[in-house]
């Protein structure tokens, strides 16, 4: 399966469609149109390290709903430099396949991930290899 999104490489900032306001309050569109099999929530606590791995054929949205995530990701296949993003709350990224990442949480962060490939153990073993990416330097 191959994942085509409007995020690149270079930023995979997802820019998210205005938000719908009342008096009851506001609704903000995350996804539309997106076959999602997996939806988790994430609660890291502060000085986390988690992903450090890319999957094959899995994409997904990360969602920070509070807190704050250092986003890292490069080629599966690049020695380069990893790409850095600072992820705060409102904001999302997308992850296609075959992209090496990392997400470090300097503080308590709560997130949604949403995926293509469902997330039983059996499944996502099957999909993800573990590479640790080196953050020593980034762009």
């Amino acid at each position: 399966m191959t994942k085509e999104h409007s995020s690149n490489h270079d930023e995979p900032l997802v820019q998210l469609l205005e938000p719908f306001s009342d008096l009851r309050g506001t609704i903000q569109p995350l996804l539309d149109d997106e076959s999602i099999r997996s939806a988790l929530m994430i609660q890291s606590t502060a000085g986390a390290v988690r992903a450090n791995h890319y999957h094959y054929t899995d994409w997904h949205y990360l969602y920070v709903i509070s807190g704050r995530m250092e986003y890292y990701y490069r080629a599966f296949d690049s020695n380069e430099t990893p790409f850095h993003l600072t992820v705060l709350p409102g904001q999302m990224v997308f992850t296609p396949a075959l992209v090496l990442h990392r997400t470090d949480f300097p503080e308590d962060t709560l997130c949604v991930t949403l995926s293509g490939n469902p997330r039983d153990q059996e499944s996502y073993e099957a999909d993800v290899v573990r590479i640790e990416l080196p953050i020593d330097k980034v762009e």
